[in-house]
């Protein structure tokens, strides 16, 4: 089974094996933000259980 490829790039797996991802919003256009929003989106973020289970098709040998 092939790993897809743009999933490989924008996911990590923890030790723990939760499955964590950059939060969207962060890239351009960052001048109308706030302070706050904008610390809160440089921070990652754990895929809830329901959403991992089909995300771990995609990456099937990331561990």
């Amino acid at each position: 089974m092939k790993t897809h490829s743009g999933a490989k790039k924008r996911l990590f797996v923890t030790g723990t094996g939760k499955i964590r991802h950059f939060r969207s919003g962060h890239g351009h256009k960052l001048e109308h933000k706030g302070h706050a929003r904008r610390r809160r989106l440089r921070q990652d973020t754990i895929i809830n259980k329901v959403c991992a289970k089909e995300i771990r098709t995609l990456i099937p040998y990331k561990k």
